[in-house]
Protein backbone atom coordinates (compact mmCIF):
# COMPACT_ATOMS: atom_id res chain seq x y z
CA UNK A 1 0.00 0.00 0.00
CA UNK A 2 1.46 3.92 -0.85
CA UNK A 3 -0.65 5.00 2.36
CA UNK A 4 -1.93 2.72 5.02
CA UNK A 5 -3.90 4.51 8.16
CA UNK A 6 -4.87 2.62 11.22
CA UNK A 7 -6.67 3.64 14.42
CA UNK A 8 -5.30 7.26 13.83
CA UNK A 9 -6.27 9.75 16.63
CA UNK A 10 -5.10 13.19 17.28
CA UNK A 11 -7.42 15.79 19.63
CA UNK A 12 -6.38 19.74 20.40
CA UNK A 13 -7.55 20.41 23.94
CA UNK A 14 -10.86 18.75 24.20
CA UNK A 15 -11.44 19.11 20.64
CA UNK A 16 -11.01 15.52 19.24
CA UNK A 17 -9.94 15.99 15.48
CA UNK A 18 -9.30 12.60 14.30
CA UNK A 19 -11.21 9.78 16.01
CA UNK A 20 -9.66 6.21 15.24
CA UNK A 21 -9.23 6.84 11.36
CA UNK A 22 -8.36 3.84 9.15
CA UNK A 23 -7.93 3.49 5.26
CA UNK A 24 -5.48 2.35 2.96
CA UNK A 25 -4.44 4.08 -0.46
CA UNK A 26 -3.36 1.33 -3.24
CA UNK A 27 -0.49 2.87 -5.79
CA UNK A 28 -1.87 4.58 -8.89
CA UNK A 29 -5.13 5.55 -7.23
CA UNK A 30 -6.22 9.23 -7.30
CA UNK A 31 -8.10 9.37 -3.81
CA UNK A 32 -10.25 12.61 -2.97
CA UNK A 33 -10.79 12.86 1.05
CA UNK A 34 -13.68 15.20 1.82
CA UNK A 35 -15.23 17.11 4.29
CA UNK A 36 -16.47 20.10 5.54
CA UNK A 37 -14.49 22.55 7.45
CA UNK A 38 -13.27 21.11 10.78
CA UNK A 39 -13.78 18.09 9.97
CA UNK A 40 -9.97 16.55 10.09
CA UNK A 41 -8.47 16.14 6.90
CA UNK A 42 -5.63 18.92 7.28
CA UNK A 43 -4.79 17.28 10.87
CA UNK A 44 -4.43 14.08 8.55
CA UNK A 45 -2.42 15.64 5.77
CA UNK A 46 0.25 17.18 8.01
CA UNK A 47 0.02 13.56 9.98
CA UNK A 48 1.06 11.96 7.20
CA UNK A 49 4.06 14.29 5.77
CA UNK A 50 5.11 14.07 9.53
CA UNK A 51 4.39 17.48 10.19
CA UNK A 52 2.93 16.79 13.33
CA UNK A 53 2.21 13.32 15.22
CA UNK A 54 -0.67 11.38 16.09
CA UNK A 55 -1.63 10.92 19.59
CA UNK A 56 -2.77 7.25 18.85
CA UNK A 57 -2.48 4.98 16.08
CA UNK A 58 -0.15 4.36 13.17
CA UNK A 59 0.37 5.47 9.67
CA UNK A 60 2.55 4.06 6.87
CA UNK A 61 3.36 6.09 3.59
CA UNK A 62 5.59 3.96 0.80
CA UNK A 63 5.77 1.38 3.77
CA UNK A 64 7.54 3.85 5.63
CA UNK A 65 6.55 4.17 9.59
CA UNK A 66 5.40 8.12 10.14
CA UNK A 67 6.95 8.15 13.26
CA UNK A 68 9.95 5.80 13.40
CA UNK A 69 11.09 6.85 9.35
CA UNK A 70 10.29 10.45 8.95
CA UNK A 71 12.99 11.60 6.66
CA UNK A 72 12.05 8.45 4.25
CA UNK A 73 8.07 9.59 3.86
CA UNK A 74 9.19 12.85 3.60
CA UNK A 75 11.44 11.77 0.77
CA UNK A 76 8.73 9.58 -0.72
CA UNK A 77 5.67 12.67 -0.01
CA UNK A 78 5.41 15.87 -2.32
CA UNK A 79 2.98 17.56 -0.36
CA UNK A 80 1.01 20.78 -1.06
CA UNK A 81 -0.06 22.44 2.20
CA UNK A 82 -3.39 24.71 2.01
CA UNK A 83 -1.46 27.73 3.17
CA UNK A 84 0.88 27.30 0.29
CA UNK A 85 4.06 28.71 2.25
CA UNK A 86 6.78 30.48 -0.15
CA UNK A 87 9.76 33.07 -0.30
CA UNK A 88 8.34 35.77 -2.07
CA UNK A 89 11.47 37.60 -2.49
CA UNK A 90 12.50 34.73 -4.76
CA UNK A 91 12.23 34.23 -8.26
CA UNK A 92 9.92 31.10 -9.35
CA UNK A 93 13.62 29.52 -11.13
CA UNK A 94 15.53 30.84 -7.83
CA UNK A 95 13.24 29.37 -5.12
CA UNK A 96 13.19 25.88 -7.22
CA UNK A 97 16.61 25.44 -7.67
CA UNK A 98 16.75 26.36 -3.94
CA UNK A 99 14.21 23.62 -3.05
CA UNK A 100 16.46 21.06 -6.25
CA UNK A 101 19.47 21.60 -3.89
CA UNK A 102 17.38 21.07 -0.88
CA UNK A 103 16.45 17.77 -2.26
CA UNK A 104 19.81 16.95 -4.48
CA UNK A 105 17.89 16.35 -7.44
CA UNK A 106 19.55 17.52 -10.90
CA UNK A 107 18.75 20.95 -12.00
CA UNK A 108 17.09 19.47 -15.34
CA UNK A 109 14.26 18.59 -13.23
CA UNK A 110 13.66 22.60 -12.35
CA UNK A 111 12.60 22.70 -16.30
CA UNK A 112 10.76 19.69 -16.47
CA UNK A 113 8.37 20.62 -13.39
CA UNK A 114 8.31 24.14 -14.58
CA UNK A 115 7.18 22.78 -18.08
CA UNK A 116 4.39 20.33 -16.33
CA UNK A 117 3.05 22.67 -14.71
CA UNK A 118 2.39 25.42 -17.14
CA UNK A 119 5.03 28.17 -15.19
CA UNK A 120 6.64 29.05 -18.19
CA UNK A 121 5.39 31.99 -18.90
CA UNK A 122 5.79 33.50 -15.65
CA UNK A 123 9.06 31.79 -14.05
CA UNK A 124 10.78 35.21 -14.76
CA UNK A 125 8.89 37.11 -12.52
CA UNK A 126 9.52 37.08 -8.46
CA UNK A 127 6.91 35.18 -6.37
CA UNK A 128 5.44 37.96 -4.72
CA UNK A 129 4.60 39.67 -8.20
CA UNK A 130 2.31 36.39 -9.15
CA UNK A 131 -1.58 35.74 -9.39
CA UNK A 132 -2.98 33.20 -6.35
CA UNK A 133 -3.67 30.93 -9.11
CA UNK A 134 0.40 30.99 -10.61
CA UNK A 135 1.90 30.55 -6.72
CA UNK A 136 -0.45 27.31 -6.61
CA UNK A 137 1.62 26.15 -9.93
CA UNK A 138 4.93 27.23 -8.02
CA UNK A 139 3.73 25.24 -5.04
CA UNK A 140 2.31 22.25 -7.19
CA UNK A 141 5.77 22.42 -9.16
CA UNK A 142 7.53 22.23 -6.05
CA UNK A 143 5.87 18.74 -4.34
CA UNK A 144 6.93 17.29 -7.93
CA UNK A 145 10.33 18.42 -8.00
CA UNK A 146 12.13 15.38 -6.48
CA UNK A 147 9.67 12.86 -8.44
CA UNK A 148 7.92 11.16 -5.26
CA UNK A 149 6.12 8.13 -4.71
CA UNK A 150 2.85 9.83 -3.32
CA UNK A 151 1.42 13.13 -3.82
CA UNK A 152 -0.62 14.53 -0.54
CA UNK A 153 -2.36 17.59 -1.73
CA UNK A 154 -4.39 20.30 0.36
CA UNK A 155 -7.11 22.40 -1.87
CA UNK A 156 -4.49 22.10 -5.02
CA UNK A 157 -6.45 24.52 -7.14
CA UNK A 158 -6.94 27.27 -4.63
CA UNK A 159 -7.33 30.58 -6.58
CA UNK A 160 -7.18 29.36 -10.16
CA UNK A 161 -9.61 30.57 -13.46
CA UNK A 162 -11.70 28.10 -14.61
CA UNK A 163 -9.35 27.61 -17.65
CA UNK A 164 -6.57 26.88 -15.10
CA UNK A 165 -8.19 24.41 -13.54
CA UNK A 166 -8.69 22.76 -16.37
CA UNK A 167 -4.97 22.46 -16.67
CA UNK A 168 -3.91 21.82 -13.19
CA UNK A 169 -6.72 18.74 -13.10
CA UNK A 170 -4.96 17.90 -16.78
CA UNK A 171 -1.33 18.09 -14.85
CA UNK A 172 -2.84 15.59 -11.65
CA UNK A 173 -4.30 13.31 -14.07
CA UNK A 174 -1.17 12.64 -15.81
CA UNK A 175 0.82 12.40 -12.81
CA UNK A 176 -1.36 9.95 -10.98
CA UNK A 177 -0.79 7.26 -13.44
CA UNK A 178 2.34 6.53 -12.01
CA UNK A 179 2.00 8.11 -8.48
CA UNK A 180 -0.24 7.90 -5.74
CA UNK A 181 -2.42 11.08 -5.39
CA UNK A 182 -4.32 12.19 -2.08
CA UNK A 183 -5.91 15.53 -2.29
CA UNK A 184 -9.08 17.79 -0.79
CA UNK A 185 -10.72 19.66 -1.85
CA UNK A 186 -14.22 21.46 -1.48
CA UNK A 187 -14.86 22.01 -5.14
CA UNK A 188 -17.19 18.40 -6.28
CA UNK A 189 -16.86 18.68 -10.20
CA UNK A 190 -12.94 18.74 -9.20
CA UNK A 191 -13.52 15.24 -7.53
CA UNK A 192 -15.89 13.75 -9.98
CA UNK A 193 -13.17 14.81 -12.86
CA UNK A 194 -10.25 13.48 -11.05
CA UNK A 195 -10.78 10.64 -8.65
CA UNK A 196 -11.15 6.96 -8.24
CA UNK A 197 -12.28 7.08 -5.12
CA UNK A 198 -13.72 9.13 -2.68
CA UNK A 199 -13.30 9.04 1.28
CA UNK A 200 -15.32 11.29 3.37
CA UNK A 201 -14.89 12.65 6.79
CA UNK A 202 -17.24 14.08 9.06
CA UNK A 203 -16.52 15.16 13.24
CA UNK A 204 -12.96 13.48 13.08
CA UNK A 205 -14.77 10.06 11.07
CA UNK A 206 -14.67 8.42 8.27
CA UNK A 207 -18.27 8.11 6.81
CA UNK A 208 -17.74 6.88 3.94
CA UNK A 209 -14.84 5.36 1.73
CA UNK A 210 -16.15 4.26 -1.81
CA UNK A 211 -15.21 3.74 -5.54
CA UNK A 212 -16.62 6.86 -7.12
CA UNK A 213 -18.89 4.93 -10.06
CA UNK A 214 -20.05 2.92 -6.96
CA UNK A 215 -20.95 5.60 -4.65
CA UNK A 216 -22.82 7.27 -7.22
CA UNK A 217 -24.69 3.86 -8.86
CA UNK A 218 -25.67 2.70 -5.04
CA UNK A 219 -27.79 6.21 -5.36
CA UNK A 220 -31.85 4.24 -6.07
CA UNK A 221 -33.08 8.66 -5.74
CA UNK A 222 -33.27 10.03 -8.87
CA UNK A 223 -34.25 13.63 -9.12
CA UNK A 224 -37.12 15.48 -11.58
CA UNK A 225 -36.44 18.94 -12.67
CA UNK A 226 -39.90 20.17 -14.14
CA UNK A 227 -41.20 23.65 -15.22
CA UNK A 228 -44.50 24.54 -15.23
CA UNK A 229 -45.90 27.54 -17.05
CA UNK A 230 -47.98 28.26 -13.66
CA UNK A 231 -47.38 28.45 -10.27
CA UNK A 232 -48.28 25.59 -8.26
CA UNK A 233 -49.50 24.65 -4.94
CA UNK A 234 -47.23 23.05 -2.50
CA UNK A 235 -50.17 20.74 -1.64
CA UNK A 236 -50.64 19.19 -5.29
CA UNK A 237 -47.40 17.52 -4.77
CA UNK A 238 -49.14 14.94 -1.92
CA UNK A 239 -50.58 13.48 -4.72
CA UNK A 240 -47.26 12.07 -6.17
CA UNK A 241 -46.06 8.63 -5.12
CA UNK A 242 -42.40 7.80 -3.83
CA UNK A 243 -42.18 11.42 -3.64
CA UNK A 244 -39.21 12.31 -0.60
CA UNK A 245 -38.66 15.79 -1.36
CA UNK A 246 -39.64 18.93 -2.85
CA UNK A 247 -37.96 22.30 -3.89
CA UNK A 248 -38.70 25.34 -5.75
CA UNK A 249 -35.12 26.10 -7.41
CA UNK A 250 -36.64 29.23 -9.09
CA UNK A 251 -39.69 30.77 -10.80
CA UNK A 252 -41.83 27.92 -12.15
CA UNK A 253 -39.04 25.41 -11.79
CA UNK A 254 -39.38 22.21 -9.18
CA UNK A 255 -37.05 19.96 -8.22
CA UNK A 256 -38.63 16.73 -7.18
CA UNK A 257 -36.92 13.66 -5.49
CA UNK A 258 -38.37 10.04 -5.86
CA UNK A 259 -37.22 7.29 -3.51
CA UNK A 260 -37.56 4.66 -6.50
CA UNK A 261 -35.71 3.55 -9.45
CA UNK A 262 -38.51 3.54 -11.73
CA UNK A 263 -38.82 6.63 -13.99
CA UNK A 264 -41.16 9.09 -13.08
CA UNK A 265 -40.98 11.24 -15.82
CA UNK A 266 -44.15 10.17 -16.92
CA UNK A 267 -46.15 10.48 -13.64
CA UNK A 268 -45.30 14.09 -12.95
CA UNK A 269 -46.58 14.84 -17.22
CA UNK A 270 -49.82 12.52 -16.03
CA UNK A 271 -49.88 14.74 -12.24
CA UNK A 272 -49.57 18.00 -14.66
CA UNK A 273 -51.83 17.55 -16.59
CA UNK A 274 -54.62 16.28 -13.92
CA UNK A 275 -53.82 19.50 -12.48
CA UNK A 276 -54.41 21.89 -15.62
CA UNK A 277 -50.31 22.83 -15.80
CA UNK A 278 -48.35 22.73 -18.33
CA UNK A 279 -45.04 21.30 -18.62
CA UNK A 280 -42.23 23.78 -20.12
CA UNK A 281 -39.28 21.82 -19.37
CA UNK A 282 -38.98 17.52 -17.89
CA UNK A 283 -35.95 16.42 -17.10
CA UNK A 284 -34.18 13.78 -15.26
CA UNK A 285 -30.85 14.43 -13.14
CA UNK A 286 -28.49 11.84 -11.47
CA UNK A 287 -27.80 12.75 -7.87
CA UNK A 288 -24.27 14.08 -8.26
CA UNK A 289 -21.69 14.15 -5.77
CA UNK A 290 -22.32 17.49 -4.10
CA UNK A 291 -25.89 15.92 -2.79
CA UNK A 292 -24.10 12.98 -1.69
CA UNK A 293 -21.55 15.11 -0.06
CA UNK A 294 -24.37 16.92 2.10
CA UNK A 295 -26.25 14.02 3.08
CA UNK A 296 -23.32 11.99 4.65
CA UNK A 297 -22.06 14.85 6.26
CA UNK A 298 -25.62 16.36 7.98
CA UNK A 299 -25.30 17.33 11.70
Amino acid sequence: MSIEVQNISKSYGAQKALDAVSFSVKKGEIVGFLGPNGAGKSTLMKILTTYIQPDEGKAFVNGCDITTQPKAVQVAVGYLAEHNPLYLDLYVREYLEFNADVYKVPQSRISEVIALTGLQPECHKKIGQLSKGYRQRVGLATALLHDPEVLILDEPTTGLDPNQLVEIRNVIKTVGKNKTVFLSTHIMQEVEAICDRVIIINNGKIVTDKKLDTLVSEVHEQIIEVEFDSLVSEKLFSSLPNLSSFSNTYNNVWELIFDTEKDMRSVVFDFAHTNGLKTLQLSHKNKNLEQIFREKTKK
